[in-house]
């Protein structure tokens, strides 16, 4: 178990981020799919009865919702990269990039064409294990910075438009979240608090979005597991790794920009996996991939054969700031030898 949290922490070390920092942070590939045609802020999205309404099945409002995000916090983040492409939200709409690109988000049902070229690209599904996963990381958060005064006064009230079906798993405005999962509203509410933005150090700052980002997934996890059975066993493995992975990362306060992101996604599976797929030798994934793979569910393994133990060290491992700075040294140190 510890040697497959130092290989995936290593091979996903983000030690080329300098580089990335040097390049054009707007050259083509960089940005999630269709970003340009996201609505750049609020009042993009269509307004009916005194509501801007969102539909969150649709996956350019999902990133209008991201978009939105990261031009109302880029004055907070201007140190921290040109272009705010140091901003640590970045994360986020780079993963549902991701999920979108590799067909993740699409009806895995097959019943409809629901995210599909050939029907409904832009749809995404009731039915998707990710896309219903992404909700608590997209409008979960977006939500809490509305409550958190991130917008300023807005002029309308915020209506979420729920699914065509299974609607019970989701909230759909600010008084319906803040009633049915307070404690994961405070949480996004207390990382976007504009006060906290006008002067905070950047490992605080990772450290609360973690934390919200960490609890979104442990609270949607056992909601949508049902999803899972429409998946392929080792897609539905790769989901449930790829959800343990992610708190053995944050507890590095992992830093979320759009260099370090970029750099870390190019060692996901770009396409979905399917029943023939066996580790460690799928033929159209990289070396790099597979052994990611291979960690994830290594740690997973582990992490589950010792109730948990091995995160918990490693949490303990990185509580404090110079613990995590001596991990991060550690790791990079590693990485490039």
């Amino acid at each position: 178990g510890t040697h497959a949290l130092l290989v995936l922490t290593v091979t996903l070390s983000p030690v080329t981020a300098a580089a990335w920092r040097e390049n054009d942070v707007t050259e083509e590939g960089v940005h999630p799919p269709l970003w340009e045609l996201a609505p750049e802020n609020l009042l993009g999205f269509p307004v009916k009865d005194d509501k801007i309404v969102i539909n969150a099945w649709n996956y350019q409002d999902r990133l209008g919702v991201y978009k939105s995000l990261l031009n109302a916090s880029a004055e907070y983040f201007g140190a921290f990269g040109p272009q705010n492409s140091g901003n640590i939200l970045w994360g986020l709409p780079l993963q549902h990039g991701w999920q979108f690109r590799t067909g993740r988000l699409a009806d895995p049902s097959g019943v409809t064409s629901c995210g599909y070229e050939n029907g409904e690209l832009l749809c995404q599904s009731v039915k998707s294990w990710w896309s219903s996963m992404n909700y608590y990381l997209s409008v979960i958060p977006f939500l809490g910075a509305v409550e958190a005064g991130l917008f300023g006064q807005l002029p309308y009230e915020i209506e979420i438009l729920p699914p065509e079906e299974q609607k019970d798993g989701f909230c759909y405005s600010v008084k319906d979240c803040w009633s049915r999962i307070p404690k994961l509203m405070d949480d996004w509410k207390a990382f976007f608090e504009v006060n906290n933005f006008s002067s905070f150090k950047l490992d605080d700052a990772l450290g609360l979005l973690w934390k919200a980002h960490t609890n979104s997934i442990a609270y949607a996890l056992p909601k949508f597991q049902d999803r899972l059975k429409y998946l392929s066993d080792p897609e539905a493995n790769f989901g449930e790794d790829w959800a343990d992975a992610v708190d053995f990362i944050a507890a590095t306060h992992f830093c979320t920009d759009l260099p370090t992101t970029n750099h870390f996604q190019a060692f996901l599976p770009q396409r979905m996996l399917v029943e023939e797929d066996v580790l460690p030798s799928i033929s159209d994934f990289s070396p790099q991939q597979n052994r990611v793979l291979v960690s994830m569910r290594d740690l997973h393994k582990a992490n589950k054969l010792t109730g948990g133990l091995l995160l918990k060290v490693w949490q303990k491992a990185m509580s404090t700031e110079a613990g995590r700075e001596i991990g991060r040294k550690m790791i990079e140190s590693l990485a490039s030898s």
